[in-house]
C-alpha cells in the first residue's frame, strides 16, 4: 500500500504539470496521511534540513565555475585546440566535438552548460563542412552527458550526500567510465560517417598546434588541480569547486581578460538561479526522504527484489532498466533525490558496493537527459542547433545506443569501475 501511495502522489502531481520540488512535498504529505502521522512542522524541518547541508555547498560553486568558463573563454579554447589537433581527419569536427566535450566534462560537471558551449561553437562549422545538422546535434547532445560522470560532477555530489558515500571515490570511479563513454560515441560516429562525403578542414601547422596549445592551457589546468588536489587529500570536493570557480574567475578576468568586472553580477545571478532549484530540490526530496524510511519502503522493496538478490548482475540489471524507463520521463537530479534513498538500502543488502552503483546509476541518469521526450540536453541542442525534436532524436540514437552498450558492460563487469578507482585512489 505504501509503495502504490508514494508512486499515486508523485506521478499524479507531477501529471498535473506540479513542479518535481512542490511533487516531492505532495508525495510527502500523502505519504504521513496515510501513516496517520501528518505534521506540517515535519515537512518544514526536513526541508530546511535536507537543503542545509556543507557537502551541497559544492554545488553552487562548480555551478558558478561552469558559468566563468564559459564566459572567461575556456570553453572556446579548448575547442580551438581540439580542432588544430584533430579538425583536418575525415569527420574531424565530430572528434573535435567529442574530444572537446571530454576535456569539458572534467571543467564543469554540467551536461546542459557544455551542450551549449560546444553546440555554438561547433554546429555552424560542421553545417557549412557539408556535416547533418541533425545528426551532428545529437553527438554534440551526446557528448554532453560525459559532463556528469567525469569529475567534478555534481550529480556525484548529489549521489554522495543522500546515499552517503565518499564523493571522492565517486570522482575517482567515474573518470573511467566517462571515458569509455567517449569512446563509445567516437565509434559510433566513424560508424555513422562512412559513408558521407564529408569536407575536412586543412591540416593545420606545427606552430598554429603550438599556439592553440599554449592558449588552452590554462583551461587544461584546471582539471590537473581538481584531480590531483583530490588525490593527494589537498583539499575535500566541496573545496576543490571552491578552486575551481577561483580559479576560472582568475584566468577568465586575469589571463584572458574575457570577463568584466560588469559582466560579474549576471554571472553571480545566473549561477544563483540554476542553484536555488537544486538546492529547493533536494530540500523536498529530503521530505520524501525521511517518509520512505519512516514506511520501510527499502524493506518492501527488498523483499519483492528477493528473488534475484543472490544474482548481483541480474538485479542491477532490472534497477537499471527500471532508471532507463524513469529517465524518459524525469531530469537527472530529481531522479537522483527520489530513486537513490529507495535503492541504496536494496543495494548494500544485495553485498552491492555503493560507489560502483553510483556511478552506474549517474551514467544511466546522464543518458536519460539525451532520452525522449524530456530529454534536458535535447531541448538544449535543439534551441542551439536551430532543428525539430523529431530530427534530433533520430540523429542522436547511433550515440544513445553506443552509451548504453558502455552501461551494460559496467553492469557485467563491475571491475570496470571498481579497478580503475582502487588505482587513483
Amino acid at each position: 500500500m505504501v509503495v502504490t501511495v508514494f508512486l499515486a502522489s508523485l506521478l499524479g502531481a507531477m501529471a498535473l504539470g506540479m513542479p518535481i520540488a512542490f511533487a516531492l512535498m505532495v508525495c510527502g504529505i500523502a505519504l504521513m496521511m496515510q501513516m496517520n502521522m501528518f505534521d506540517a512542522q515535519l515537512i518544514a524541518q526536513n526541508t530546511i534540513d535536507g537543503a542545509d547541508n556543507f557537502v551541497l555547498m559544492a554545488v553552487p560553486f562548480f555551478m558558478l565555475a561552469g558559468e566563468f568558463m564559459n564566459a572567461g573563454g575556456l570553453s572556446r579554447r579548448i575547442v580551438n585546440l581540439a580542432m588544430a589537433l584533430v579538425g583536418h581527419i575525415r569527420g574531424g569536427l565530430g572528434f573535435v566535438a567529442v574530444f572537446a566535450a571530454i576535456i569539458m566534462a572534467s571543467l564543469s560537471g554540467s551536461a546542459a552548460a557544455d551542450t551549449a558551449a560546444i553546440g555554438v561553437l561547433l554546429i555552424p562549422m560542421m553545417k557549412e563542412a557539408g556535416y547533418s545538422v541533425p545528426r551532428s546535434a545529437g553527438l554534440i547532445a551526446a557528448g554532453g552527458i560525459i559532463a556528469p560522470v567525469i569529475p567534478p560532477s555534481i550529480a556525484f555530489v548529489m549521489f554522495g550526500v543522500v546515499a552517503q558515500v565518499s564523493i571522492t571515490k565517486l570522482f575517482m570511479a567515474g573518470i573511467v567510465p566517462g571515458i569509455m563513454m567517449g569512446i563509445s560515441i567516437l565509434l559510433a560516429w566513424m560508424w555513422v560517417i562512412r559513408k558521407d562525403k564529408l569536407q575536412a578542414s586543412p591540416r593545420k601547422s606545427l606552430a598554429e598546434i603550438r599556439h592553440a596549445a599554449v592558449d588552452g592551457i590554462w583551461a587544461l589546468i584546471m582539471p590537473l588541480i581538481i584531480i590531483v588536489g583530490l588525490k593527494m587529500g589537498i583539499f575535500t570536493p566541496t573545496e576543490a569547486a571552491v578552486v575551481a570557480a577561483v580559479y576560472a574567475l582568475f584566468v577568465g578576468m586575469v589571463v584572458y581578460r574575457e570577463i568584466k568586472v560588469s559582466h560579474l553580477y549576471g554571472l553571480l545571478l545566473n549561477a544563483g538561479k540554476i542553484t536555488s532549484v537544486v538546492m529547493l530540490l533536494a530540500g523536498a526530496a529530503m521530505v520524501s526522504s525521511w517518509l520512505i524510511t519512516v514506511a520501510d519502503l527499502p524493506g518492501q522493496l527488498a523483499e519483492m527484489l528477493s528473488p534475484f538478490m543472490d544474482n548481483r548482475i541480474l538485479l542491477m540489471t532490472i534497477i537499471m532498466i527500471v532508471v532507463v524507463i524513469v529517465g524518459t520521463a524525469m531530469d537527472m537530479t530529481p531522479t537522483i533525490l527520489i530513486l537513490t534513498p529507495v535503492l541504496i538500502p536494496v543495494i548494500k543488502q544485495a553485498g552491492i558496493d555503493p560507489v560502483y552503483f553510483g556511478v552506474v546509476f549517474v551514467i544511466n541518469n546522464a543518458i536519460g537527459l539525451i532520452t525522449p521526450p524530456v530529454g534536458t540536453t535535447l531541448n538544449v541542442i535543439c534551441g542551439v542547433a536551430k532543428v525539430k525534436m523529431d530530427e534530433v532524436i533520430v540523429g542522436v540514437m547511433p550515440f544513445m545506443i553506443a552509451e548504453l552498450i558502455v552501461l551494460a558492460l559496467l553492469v557485467a563487469f563491475p571491475a570496470l569501475v571498481l579497478v580503475p578507482m582502487r588505482w587513483f585512489l
